[in-house]
């Protein structure tokens, strides 16, 4: 059968998109070229070290001195004039500048003043590949609504470019204070490699279905449905995924990569496969994820076919509890919102792309009941800045509070990004926090900016006034990915220009069957 995907363009460039993947065009330290993973084999790229395979030379030991610490935690939530010291890709110490640079004699010392370093935020649900629809699936409703003759991504991108697109939006994601990502998608495999050579720590949530029929995620789409069927062979083939993914790549990279098993909708599961991803995770002590209750056409199709709500179908099949992390959970009611924090279920909020949606999720009925709260960005934009900014302010118009306007404080959205979501990718007592024996995953700010000085508590001016761009530096195991907002692990120039190229090329494609509007507006004023 020939191949119906689109030829790659190389004429712009004299590297090869496979080079500009592997790194070839790099401007690195020691200059040195990765060896391309379709050659030399996934697993032995796998255990190659972003530092090592970078040539970045990264000190051991770095202090950062009369610095502020914002540690994640709303206790203890703010050092001014301290140094924070790491050394083996933890911090080693946090106190007295004198005193700890004392400490450590050799460090590389970097002068905190007029910097803020705070724990790398965790985001928790992610699309990378969707950054091709930036600038149209914003617009269109959910599900999109724009039918479009062509439509971005899909056939128009070939193997390459849709990872090309994927390596965008992680280079995206370290520009925005991003230390950790959950790519939760089907058929990670391809780009595995690549995005591992971001230097990001990671989880790959291979996702599976077992409905015949595909989504069902628009009233149009539930019209045509009937009483599901489950496919044995879809689910062996998806479970297998997973089993090669989690043996070529788990542990991977000194531990920074993690592979979780997954379902994609709680509408195209059957009870069978929510049990042998629930027994996956368990037999190797992994968390797992799904999307839940995200769409009307959802409920009223597990409703109609199942007699149950979305949660409650999970609670039925044992799916929910302290290991699942569900995406969403936008229109969950008060029985389902109980059954969540009875079992410890972990909530994935997406707070942008749920107010592009023009959704508010009941987060405050929620953390009432106890569930716990991490934070992702979903679809095209992979900024956790404005995530957690988005998740802040929707999260007290929602609240019905006697005093509006208190709750919840920046303290609390930050640990929602980071050390709740250090709780859904099961490393608790590692990630999420500033603190001495924890792993070095950590974001460096600029605050000698207008929108940041003066300012009293940095975490709530930064939120509040302030933007990704203030985002200095990136570290992740005491290794500085990004560094004076330079990003030392890819070629990120030669990259986006060849994005770039590749977006036009594709969007050249779809607006060649008629032009790209937004809905009409009537009688606005």
């Amino acid at each position: 059968m020939p191949d119906s995907r689109p030829p790659v363009d190389r004429s712009a460039s004299h590297l090869t998109r496979r080079q500009l993947l592997t790194g070839a065009g790099a401007a690195l330290g020691a200059g040195l070229l990765l060896p391309d993973p379709l050659a030399a084999g996934i697993s032995g790229l796998a255990r190659t070290s972003p530092a090592n395979a970078a040539g970045r030379g990264a000190n051991d030991h770095v202090v950062f001195t009369h610095t502020t610490v914002v540690t994640g935690d709303p206790n203890r939530a703010q050092l001014k004039d301290v140094a924070l010291a790491v050394e083996g890709g933890v911090v080693a110490a946090i106190g007295p500048t004198d005193d700890v640079v004392a400490r450590f004699p050799g460090a590389e010392v970097i002068d905190g003043r007029n910097k803020a370093v705070l724990p790398g935020v965790i985001n928790c649900h992610a699309h990378l590949s969707a950054a091709i629809a930036r600038g149209f699936n914003e617009d269109f409703g959910f599900p999109n609504r724009a039918d479009l003759p062509v439509s971005p991504g899909g056939r128009l991108l070939s193997e390459e470019e849709r990872t090309l697109m994927s390596v965008m939006a992680a280079l995206h994601s370290i520009r925005t204070g991003t230390t950790t990502v959950v790519e939760y998608t089907g058929g990670i495999a391809p780009e595995a490699a690549e995005l591992a050579r971001t230097g990001l720590r990671w989880v790959f949530a291979e996702g599976v279905n077992d409905r015949v029929g595909g989504t069902v995620m628009s009233p149009e789409r539930l019209a045509e449905t009937s009483t599901p069927e489950f496919s044995a062979e879809m689910r062996e083939e998806g479970l297998q995924r997973i089993e090669d993914l989690y043996s070529q790549w788990h542990g991977a990279n000194d531990g920074r990569i993690q592979v979780f098993p997954a379902v994609v909708h709680t509408e195209n599961a059957s009870p069978e496969l929510l049990r042998a991803i629930r027994e996956f995770a368990e037999q190797r002590d992994l968390g797992y994820t799904i999307h839940m209750n995200q769409t009307h056409a959802e409920i009223e199709y597990m409703t109609r076919y199942h007699g149950v709500r979305p949660a409650e179908y999970l609670y039925q099949h044992d799916f929910l509890g302290p290991r699942l992390f569900a995406a969403h959970a936008r229109y969950v009611d008060q029985n389902e919102i109980d059954l969540l924090a009875q079992t410890d279920t972990i909530i994935s909020h997406q707070a942008s792309m749920a107010a592009n949606r023009g959704v508010s999720p009941p987060i405050p009925a929620l953390r009432e009941a106890g569930c716990r709260i991490c934070l992702g960005t979903d679809n095209n934009n992979n900024d956790m800045f404005a995530v957690m900014k988005v998740a802040l302010l929707t999260e007290r118009i929602r609240r019905n509070d006697e005093h509006p306007g208190l709750l919840p404080q920046p303290e609390d959205i930050l640990r929602d990004a980071a050390h709740n979501g250090a709780h859904a990718i099961r490393q608790p007592s590692q990630l999420g926090l500033l603190e001495v024996g924890r792993k070095a995953d950590l974001i460096v700010l600029d605050t000698l900016q207008p929108h940041l000085v003066p300012s009293g508590r940095i975490l709530s001016a930064w939120l509040h006034n302030g933007g990704p761009s203030d985002v200095e530096s990136v570290m992740v195991d005491g290794e500085f990915i990004m560094r004076d907002h330079r990003i030392l692990t890819v070629d990120e120039e030669s990259l986006v220009a060849e994005a770039n190229r590749v977006g036009r090329r594709v969007w050249e494609q779809v607006e060649s069957g008629g032009p790209v509007e937004p809905p009409g507006r009537t009688n606005w004023r």
